[in-house]
């Protein structure tokens, strides 16, 4: 089990990767964000986008598995109280195979709960040629070692 003081200021975690299939995208988009370039290939190729892409949200979900699978699933997670910004800057196509990255900004102990810490955390999310993808800045609440 990981703890609040095993996720120290400026240590960097690699998430893994992630390869995007048509199909997850089509299957994500009709449930959840079902504008033509998310969901129909002849339309998302006469848009702007000039082929299929991805719903932000999706890679958004995406990445979130990834960190599950990466540092949550062994860590006293709390919660997060929110992200403090997010930002798609280019577009998930498939095939993409997606990197994700996260930094701690930050870790603060609580001042009123001693039993838990905060982690600011940077993510970066590059694409198979190392274009930055998505990039957000959240928080999450951490268990802290028990004596």
């Amino acid at each position: 089990m990981r703890y609040f003081e095993d996720f120290p200021e400026g240590q960097v975690i690699d998430l893994g990767t992630k390869t995007v299939t048509e199909a997850e995208i089509l299957a994500f988009a009709r449930q959840f964000d079902p504008q033509p370039f998310h969901t129909d290939p002849a339309a998302a190729a006469a848009s702007p986008f000039g082929g299929l892409i991805a719903s932000g949200w999706h890679t958004a979900a995406m990445i979130m598995r990834l960190y599950v699978d990466a540092m949550l699933s062994d860590a006293d997670s709390q919660g997060s109280p929110g992200i403090e910004a997010l930002r798609w800057l280019r577009p998930v196509r498939p095939g993409d195979t997606l990197r994700a990255v996260v930094r701690v900004a930050s870790a603060t102990p609580s001042a009123t709960r001693p039993d838990r810490g905060t982690l600011v955390l940077d993510w970066e999310v590059t694409n198979q040629s190392g274009e930055t993808v998505m990039t957000m800045s959240g928080r999450g609440l951490f268990g802290r070692r028990p004596d």
